[in-house]
């Protein structure tokens, strides 16, 4: 048996569950476009076997006073001029000076040229600086380009797709402009934003243009197909989605436009800007994840307004992506049935505009009225169910006791060694992580080959073993998880793991963190020969951790040594009233 600990909930003797995985998805309830289905790649976490050395914001600024670098301090960057420019680059095709064009991202020390597109850590860029890395001058760290393969399946799609206005027969053009919602949103708009229709497909085709240029560098498409009463949607990337930082929109805006709005999807944006007249940008992972690449594109607006959808999970999304880009210029649309996502918003004729102008600032004082919070409070309660969090749907016991998997809490579980701790915590995070919580698993105690195995092995629901030629299909639709993997192994330091953790929810947008286990950390903190003391310390940290970054920490601790024929009980959990108080 296995004993769960949850803050705010009394002890819980779980027994092992066995579940059926259930991955049909909801359909939209009539033809306007619901969330569809994303299909994203991931870059691995960086490899840790030489420590990341943390950078803050005080430390960038000292380095460039130093080395007379002039900077100016922007929301979320700091802006500086770009080794990577030449004296005939510093004023744009307006007469515009571009000299200040690198930003260096205050949380990370990344750094982007606007200009030369060059990008890099705050290593490199000190390389640079003090001369060192021949190659960093010459541009050796230019944005990869577009693979040549990309370019020519990109160019070849998009001299196939034609203008949805263009198509010959008016009745492909209602249905294509019914199946999209595309009803109210004019051909003047479309064109505007250059999108273009794939009939052999019946897939909209969204481009990525190059910053500061006309050449294509990338495409969406949205493909629609009808099953039964409903329609069906899903996106393609090309490049692959980790190398998809498109903005969409990015084109259409001036160095004049001071606001922006954005959204999680393309026909959002569409919807918005003809109502509007408001600039609009898509995010190019919906709610997923606001990748820290293209926040240097975000930095010249003084407000940014979020409509990311009309569910829970948009508004804490929402929430989540302000803290990257100085919440006291955020403000977030609050879901509702009068507030739905724009697309649908038009088609039913509301004030899109009246919508934006209720939006709620994302950043109060340290005090707060409940004036200030009622609005807040109100969409919790007409969200009960999606306040409870993210449910089972392995493991319905689970959601008779704990409602869902939320934010800002912290999962404690114990058991007998060999009692199958690890296997069930990696179901238990594998039907979240198909459900699409971004999940991160740091597992100290056996490699993330074997791990990764076993979660596949869950994934699939057989033994893969005996059907080798299924691997690749397998390991393809597990690839597009929102998974990663913490490189450590055996004993480490807590600040090091919570060092990692927290750059994996700024980067990653990681929602849940699975700890296995806590013994890991326990050699390394000579805070006090008490042992107590040190797994009280851990625990703080912990559950500090999972308050402050609204992330979930789901952790495996051994219990103490028991006779079989007794059963654990809370005094069982290896040391500490903290942890047994949860």
């Amino acid at each position: 048996m296995w004993v769960l600990l949850r803050g705010g909930y009394p002890l819980r003797i779980l027994l092992p569950l066995r579940g059926v995985w259930m991955g049909q998805r909801g359909l939209p309830r009539n033809l306007v476009p619901g969330p569809p289905r994303r299909r994203y790649r991931k870059e691995a976490l960086p490899a840790l076997e030489v420590p990341l050395l943390p950078v803050t914001a005080s430390e960038i600024r000292q380095y460039l006073r130093g080395h007379g670098i002039p900077f100016q301090d922007g929301h979320s960057c700091l802006r500086a001029p770009s080794p990577f420019v030449g004296s005939s680059q510093l004023k744009d095709q307006t007469g515009v000076t571009t000299s200040f064009s690198l930003f260096i991202d205050k949380t990370t020390g990344r750094f982007l040229c606007m200009t030369s597109l060059a990008e890099g850590s705050w290593e490199d860029f000190q390389a640079s600086v003090e001369g060192r890395g021949d190659g960093t001058r010459e541009g050796f760290l230019l944005s990869k380009a577009p693979e040549a393969e990309d370019i020519e399946e990109v160019q070849r799609i998009w001299d196939r797709a034609i203008p949805l206005w263009e198509l010959p027969d008016p009745e492909e053009v209602q249905l294509a402009r019914t199946m999209f919602g595309l009803n109210k949103v004019t051909d003047d708009t479309l064109r505007r934003f250059s999108v273009r229709y794939l009939r052999s497909a019946r897939s909209l085709v969204f481009p990525w243009f190059s910053p500061g240029s006309l050449g294509l560098r990338g495409l969406k498409l949205l493909g629609a197909e009808g099953q039964g009463d409903g329609v069906h949607y899903v996106e393609t990337t090309i490049p692959r989605p980790g190398a998809y930082h498109n903005l969409f929109g990015l084109p259409l805006i001036s160095r004049r436009d001071v606001e922006v709005v954005l959204t999680s999807r393309e026909l959002d944006s569409l919807a918005l800007n003809q109502s509007t007249g408001l600039p609009t940008l898509a995010l190019p992972r919906g709610t997923a994840c606001l990748p820290p690449a293209l926040i240097p594109y975000l930095e010249q607006f003084r407000r940014v307004m979020f409509w990311l959808g009309d569910d829970l999970r948009s508004w804490e999304a929402a929430k989540l992506f302000a803290r990257k880009l100085n919440p006291k210029r955020c403000s977030l649309v609050r879901p509702g049935d009068q507030q739905p996502c724009p697309l649908e918003a038009l088609n039913r004729g509301l004030n899109l505009s009246r919508i934006l102008r209720s939006a709620l600032p994302a950043w109060h004082k340290s005090i707060v009225s409940f004036r200030q919070l009622r609005e807040e409070v109100l969409g919790e309660l007409s969200n009960v169910e999606q306040v409870a969090g993210v449910r089972w749907s392995r493991f319905p016991d689970l959601n008779r006791l704990l409602k869902g998997h939320r934010k800002g809490e912290l999962t404690v579980f114990t058991g007998p060694t060999g009692s199958g701790k690890t296997t069930f915590i990696s179901e238990y995070a594998l039907d979240l992580c198909s459900q699409g919580v971004n999940t991160l698993w740091g597992s100290f105690e056996i490699s993330n080959v074997r791990l990764a195995r076993v979660m596949l092995t869950q994934f699939a629901m057989g033994r893969l073993e005996e059907q080798l030629d299924k691997y690749d299909e397998w390991a393809d639709r597990f690839e597009d998880l929102p998974l990663y993997f913490m490189t450590f192994h055996g004993q480490q330091s807590i600040r090091t793991v919570i060092d990692t953790m927290q750059h994996a929810v700024y980067v990653y947008d990681i929602c849940h963190v699975v700890i296995d286990n806590l013994q890991f950390m326990m050699g390394h903190e000579q805070l006090s020969t008490d042992r107590i003391a040190a797994q009280d310390y851990i625990v703080g940290a912990f559950r500090k951790f999972a308050t402050d970054s609204s992330c979930h920490v789901t952790l495996v601790i051994h219990p103490r040594k028991e006779d079989d024929d007794k059963e654990l009980q809370t005094a069982s959990i290896f040391g500490s009233a903290k942890v047994s108080g949860l």
